[in-house]
């Protein structure tokens, strides 16, 4: 009688989630600096190899974690304000609920509050993943806008940057600016500057 092969399972059986949760956990635990393979694996429960093999270094681990984490929140952020009255009403909305959300999602808060130096390429180097799908989403409001009427026409592609950079800035400094400034009023400061820099001109209204 011919015994059965027993084989391992497949390293790809374990879903990206589950390494990714097990990420988060470590970098809210510890910071991202004392976050390793090793103990990202301890906490999913697998080996490191299996990890290895989906991440080979702990940059493109959380390259993913943040990718996912940020990019679902800014995804709610721009759901939650799809009833709206117009693409620029929308496009604020999204915007200022997305710095909001950012501002207090605790991934972003351990960064900003331990590592906050690992966040300067993205300030001043280069454009990642989470900040191009943000200028993708803006740009889609935008042209929307331009088409309903309600946003000032220009370049979509320099307006979506633009408000960006802006939302960008709210996101690193919220905290330390709000020290001596009333957070509610800044954030409805923030969202008078939005509406009245897309606001078409006089005459431009449909």
């Amino acid at each position: 009688m011919t015994s059965k092969r027993h084989t391992a399972p497949s390293p790809n059986r374990v879903e990206d989630d589950t390494l990714l949760d097990a990420a988060r956990a470590c970098v809210l635990a510890d910071g991202v600096r004392r976050t390793t393979l090793s103990s990202v694996a301890r906490a999913a429960g697998v080996s490191r190899m299996t990890l290895y093999r989906r991440f080979p270094d702990v940059r493109s681990l959380l390259a993913a974690l943040m990718t996912r984490e940020f990019g679902t929140l800014l995804t709610r952020a721009g759901a939650a304000t799809s009833t709206s009255a117009s693409a620029r009403e929308r496009l604020v909305a999204a915007t200022v609920d997305g710095v909001c959300a950012l501002v207090m999602e605790p991934l972003m808060r351990t960064l900003l509050d331990r590592d906050a130096e690992l966040l300067l390429p993205y300030l001043v180097d280069r454009v990642g993943t989470v900040q191009r799908s943000a200028e993708l989403f803006l740009r889609e409001q935008l042209i929307a806008g331009h088409q309903d009427g309600s946003v000032r026409r220009a370049d979509p592609t320099v307006q979506s940057r633009a408000i960006y950079l802006v939302a960008q800035s709210f996101v690193v400094s919220m905290r330390p600016a709000t020290r001596d400034v009333d957070r509610v009023a800044l954030v409805g400061e923030l969202t008078q500057l939005l509406d009245a820099a897309l606001r078409p001109k006089t005459g431009e209204d449909r």
